[in-house]
């Protein structure tokens, strides 16, 4: 090889290695270190770069994705830092941390976050399978889910002092009395006491032990300093332990023979999966009244499984309750029952003195089919027809929109539905330019104070036509709620005309599954580069417009406080310097 061209192929195999420039290779120790995870109040930070040191570094992790925008959101933090200060206390291996979903929407659309708060737990590293967090959203709640997670959801029990200690020490406590701790039911009550956060569960197989409580066999025993103060679930020597048996029977008798309505007792009440209730309205102030409940209490230990015995405080924030059964205070005391399924009411018809006699025959007579249940209804208002949009009730309602000789439009609402406020102006420009159509109405139903035979309302607002003519037919509006597609929908004979994009149909969310979320129903328009707190902040000339589309929550307490919250469902749609047309009136709330 010629010495001068020597000079030039050393250069160019400098230029072409990794460490050319001038530099020769680096050592581990000049590598950039990782990123440093930030905390805010006990909470890591999180976002798309850290997670996965994250995972690395906590091999319990709980994530909460977040939206700095969310009411919820805002209400769970103070709690969600407590309970990461109370592990942090007791030392448990467990880390909490948060991800702002708006600002990382790799990672939301990674996990499927689809409202907020989302938590998921993940443990040993897994980032494909987290868990769902499914307990409650106040700091201890979060924490005892966590510790029965990292740690034994019960407690050994070896004598029996341990057993006594344990059940002197809560109001509810489990044991489970297993003569083998390596059968498959024991799993299956562990799994169980991972998720019954309200009680205390313990183990043992000591024979002492089975002996000192008179068991023979394997036997669940549920201990409560109320009532019966015992109730006991034999395991089935042929089947085993069920676990969905198991969680009714402890959800069961976990209860009190009578329970009185309140914030406190509203989830257990409906989270007892006993499908009849009776309730007994009373004054609470009144001596007269309190004297009643003893003959109700000595009702209920025969409906024990059956009915649900609820005392109900007229003189207390009971409003929603009376409300909903169509009562007012004065009616106390008064029984009312309900099939919380159906939500079919019922009413004694003698409406004789509240005693444990008239009580116990008033369940058997509704749970043996001889009292028909009551509907509903306000008055007709004298000027029901006087102004454009018609005011229909139950006692009017069939009279109105089964008139064979008119076309009838009935938006059924509810006073509260922030939905239904939304879409009031274009119902009445509706009504306005149709008043003059004779063989048109246009009309709206409170669903809250009138039920009806001929169907079910559930959500708000609904719209149904009632086309002239014979046969009771009826057609469900499901499109948008604008005056111009609305009159479209009328001027076609009750069909939206095929070049109209009919919007997806509101569905409640699956009942038993409360998730609070969200209420949004209105247009959140911004600029790439916005990183959530609601306000838009300007960027690239392609904007993304944000379509937050209201899920319905449907309700696990038909008779019990509203529910009516409703998660944004996020669709991005890029645009070329195009602001977002309104959305109008989409949505619904849940009854």
């Amino acid at each position: 090889m010629s010495r001068q061209l020597l000079p030039v192929l050393l250069l160019l195999l400098r230029a072409s290695c990794p460490w050319g420039q001038g530099q020769g290779p680096k050592s581990p120790s000049e590598e950039p270190p990782e990123e440093e995870i930030p905390r805010e109040d006990g909470i890591l930070v999180l976002s798309r770069h850290t997670l996965g040191l994250a995972l690395r570094e906590h091999p319990a992790l709980l994530v909460e994705f977040y939206a700095p925008w969310c009411g919820h959101c805002k209400a769970l933090a103070p709690e969600y830092s407590k309970a990461a200060a109370l592990l942090a206390a007791e030392s448990t291996a467990v880390t909490l941390s948060k991800v702002d979903g708006p600002a990382q929407p790799e990672l939301a659309e990674e996990f499927g976050v689809t409202e907020y708060p989302t938590l998921k737990f993940f443990r040993n590293g897994n980032r494909t399978h987290p868990e769902e967090y499914t307990g409650p959203r106040e700091a201890e709640g979060i924490a005892e889910w966590l510790r029965r997670r990292v740690g034994p959801s019960a407690k050994r029990l070896e004598d029996e002092a341990a057993a006594q200690a344990l059940i002197d020490g809560r109001d509810l406590v489990v044991i489970g009395f297993f003569q083998d701790l390596q059968d498959e039911d024991v799993a299956t009550f562990l799994a169980l006491a991972r998720d019954a956060l309200d009680m205390t569960f313990g183990l043992t197989d000591r024979p002492r032990l089975f002996e000192q409580f008179g068991l023979t066999k394997d036997t669940v025993v549920l201990f409560k300093k109320f009532d019966e103060g015992r109730a006991d679930f034999p395991v089935d020597e042929e089947l085993g332990l069920d676990l969905g048996d198991l969680s009714r029977f402890l959800v069961t008798h976990s209860m009190h023979l009578v329970t009185e309505f309140n914030s406190q007792t509203s989830p257990k009440i409906f989270a007892a999966r006993i499908l009849s209730h009776l309730l007994l309205f009373v004054n609470q102030t009144l001596a007269a009244h309190r004297e009643l409940l003893v003959g109700f209490g000595e009702a209920a230990p025969h409906f024990r499984g059956q009915v649900l015995f609820v005392v109900v405080d007229v003189a207390a924030d009971n409003e929603h309750v009376l409300q909903y059964f169509g009562l007012k205070v004065e009616a106390a005391p008064t029984l009312r029952f309900i099939n919380v399924e159906t939500t079919k009411k019922y009413a004694p018809v003698d409406g004789g003195p509240v005693t444990a006699a008239s009580v116990t025959a008033f369940c058997h007579a509704v749970l043996n089919g001889q009292v028909k249940p009551y509907l509903l209804s306000q008055e007709v208002p004298p000027d029901w027809d006087q102004r454009p949009v018609k005011t229909l009730v139950g006692k009017n309602f069939e009279q109105v929109a089964f008139d064979e000789t008119k076309n009838v439009f009935v938006k059924f609402y509810a006073p509260w539905c922030t939905h239904c406020k939304e879409m009031a102006p274009a119902w009445e420009a509706l009504a306005e330019k149709y008043q003059d159509h004779e063989d048109i109405i246009i009309a709206q139903l409170d669903a809250t104070a009138n039920e009806l035979d001929a169907f079910a309302v559930h959500s708000f607002p609904t719209l149904k036509y009632f086309p002239a003519g014979p046969g009771r037919k009826v057609i469900e509006y499901k499109s948008t709620r604008d005056l111009e597609t609305l009159s479209k929908f009328l001027d076609n004979g009750g069909a939206v005309p095929t070049e109209e994009p009919t919007e997806e149909p509101a569905a409640p969310f699956p009942v038993g599954v409360p998730k609070p979320g969200l209420q949004a129903s209105a247009q959140i328009v911004f600029r790439q580069g916005w990183r959530g707190g609601g306000k838009g902040r300007l960027g690239a000339e392609l904007r993304a417009v944000l379509v937050t589309r209201s899920r319905s929550h449907g309700p696990t307490q038909p008779w019990g406080p509203r529910r009516s919250c409703s998660y944004p469902r996020v669709t991005p749609l890029l645009t070329a310097g195009q602001e977002g047309t309104s959305l109008g009136a989409g949505g619904s709330c849940a009854l």
